[in-house]
């Protein structure tokens, strides 16, 4: 009986060594080193305005629907860009959905952008990430993009891809993936522009 309650006692103790240490330090120590070293990071990499308020994240793709802004992938991600419900559309490619999905945005794509039927789309413009969150575009999309946004707002093509050069982020450690234009920054600072003039 001596032997059990020692064995039961030495299980108790390690059970609250661990749970202090896995449960309070640990966590706590990487809270201290993430505000500490990354702090914007660490906190969402949030854009505030300069009036405080929160316009959104670095990281997370947010829907704009107007012609005068540059639109993002589509997102499958809960009823769109739903940070709580990222996911992809998880179709196949010989889904039938997914195939009259993105040939209905080819046809959306094409004519809000005024391109001919036999004008390429760029993949990203009509197809949604795995996250249904990337905040990013292609910059071929971008500039196809950048004639309707420049016609609509009463900007100078040059200066909306003047914008885009700007906001064009390389790629990942120099060698992973493509560069891209993230369509928040851009669009905000398209905001920003029409409301200095």
């Amino acid at each position: 009986m001596k032997d059990l309650l020692s064995q039961f006692r030495g299980a108790v103790m390690a059970t609250v060594v661990l749970a202090i240490v896995c449960c309070g330090l640990y966590p706590l120590a990487v809270l201290g080193i993430g505000q500490a070293l990354f702090r914007d990071r660490a906190n969402g990499s949030l854009i505030v305005d300069k009036d405080g308020a929160v316009r959104g994240s670095r990281l997370l793709g947010q829907n704009f629907s107007g012609d005068g802004y540059f639109h993002p992938r589509p997102s499958a991600a809960g009823t769109g860009y739903d940070a709580v419900n990222s996911s992809g559309s998880n179709l196949g490619p010989t889904s039938q959905k997914l195939h009259d999905t993105i040939k209905g945005r080819i046809e959306a794509y094409r004519k809000e952008n005024d391109l001919k039927e036999t004008e390429s789309v760029p993949a990203d413009a009509v197809t949604a990430s795995g996250s249904g969150l990337d905040p990013h575009i292609s910059l071929r999309n971008a500039e196809i993009q950048s004639k309707r946004v420049a016609r609509v707002r009463q900007i100078s093509e040059e200066r909306i891809r003047q914008l885009i050069q700007q906001y064009t982020s390389g790629r990942d450690l120099g060698v992973f993936g493509d560069s891209g234009v993230n369509a928040l920054t851009l669009n905000l600072a398209l905001d920003a522009l029409a409301a200095k003039r």
